[in-house]
């Protein structure tokens, strides 16, 4: 699919347009290991670049929150949705040649790329997700994703309640550390619940592959899964063809599938890009981890309404999630993180 590139408004974007606007771009000042602007009452002009379709839950949550950086005044936003690893690099650069001062996006199958840029655009502030730390050689790179493994423990718990034959499904993009503490965790809050839960556990090898995430959910299904953790899109479409349960992850779904989903563990990019734009207007922008930012008690994830299950999960179990939220947001508790490949226990 060819990238398209849109504003926040969703108005096309020409390459022309967008590199004659680059005459217009603020100046950013340049200080060891931060960036920094030089009018902090400025909006910050950013620019996103997404592999994926901007539907696609991980990026929806980025391009939400971007959009509501727009509307209290902090942000002008364009973004590329779509493009392909291979021509990753040659959009970021026309978006500094164009002027731009907040780079947003992902480098999963593109990091070497990435920071390459940064380096060649001291003076601009990149904030991407990544599977790797911050590095001082790239003092402008500041890295991030969606850590929601606090609100997927608390979808475990009601998971394992809800479960009748103790096999749950589980079905994931890519076996990489931010995918699978989300799966541990959430495998840790069903046992807690329920020690005789078992799970199946397979991966598609794509972060945008709903028929391919559905006809696997099927095979769990065929080998006795009767609730599905809906890591991808296509998942929660195998359940409800089932009339089984599933659980959904990033954003809430229940809407599409009220029958389906049972409950969500929803990411927040609000405090994350929030937290980026602060620093940007105090010239105190680095090289830093931002991945806290998706914690609990950072008000980066949450457990979704149960919406048309209220009052359907047991009692037990929503009284664990309400101990277990509290613990959570008090520091009190905290969800064990494991990065490691989950394996099927069945």
């Amino acid at each position: 699919m060819p990238a398209r590139t849109r504003t926040a408004a969703a108005v096309p974007l020409s390459r022309r347009h967008l590199l004659a606007a680059g005459g217009a771009g603020v100046a950013m000042l340049a200080m060891p290991g931060l960036v920094g602007r030089a009018r902090a009452a400025d909006k910050i002009k950013a620019a996103a670049i997404y592999t994926v379709p901007v539907e696609q839950q991980w990026v929806s949550r980025i391009h939400k929150a971007a959009q509501a950086a727009v509307e209290r005044g902090d942000i002008e936003y364009v973004f590329s949705e779509s493009v392909s690893n291979s021509d990753y690099e040659r959009v970021m650069r026309e978006y500094c040649e164009a002027g731009y001062d907040l780079i947003l996006g992902e480098a999963f199958a593109v990091e070497d790329a990435a920071r390459s840029v940064a380096d060649d655009y001291p003076d601009k502030a990149f904030l991407i997700g990544s599977s790797f730390k911050p590095q001082d050689e790239h003092p402008n790179f500041a890295v991030f994703d969606n850590y929601i493994q606090d609100a997927s423990y608390l979808t475990g718990i009601i998971a394992g309640a809800m479960t009748k034959t103790n096999n749950i499904g589980m079905v994931g993009g890519y076996p990489i550390p931010e995918v699978n503490r989300l799966m541990h965790a959430f495998m840790a809050g069903a046992k807690e619940m329920n020690p005789e839960v078992k799970f199946q556990v397979a991966f598609i090898g794509s972060w945008f592959d709903p028929p391919k995430a559905k006809e696997t959910a099927f095979a769990q299904i065929d080998a006795g899964a009767d609730l599905l953790y809906a890591e991808r899109f296509g998942v929660s479409d195998a359940a409800k063809e089932k009339g089984l349960l599933a659980i959904g992850n990033v954003i809430d779904t229940q809407s599409d599938y009220p029958e389906t989903v049972v409950a969500s563990a929803l990411w927040h990019f609000e405090p994350t890009l929030d937290a980026a734009i602060a620093k940007i207007k105090a010239g105190a922008f680095k090289a830093e981890d931002y991945g806290v930012y998706s914690f609990m008690k950072e008000g980066g994830c949450s457990l979704a309404p149960l919406g048309t299950f209220e009052g359907k999960v047991p009692e037990a179990a929503m009284a664990m999630v309400a101990q277990k939220e509290a613990a959570i947001k008090d520091g009190s508790f905290v969800v064990e993180i494991n990065d490691e490949e989950p394996k099927s226990t069945m």
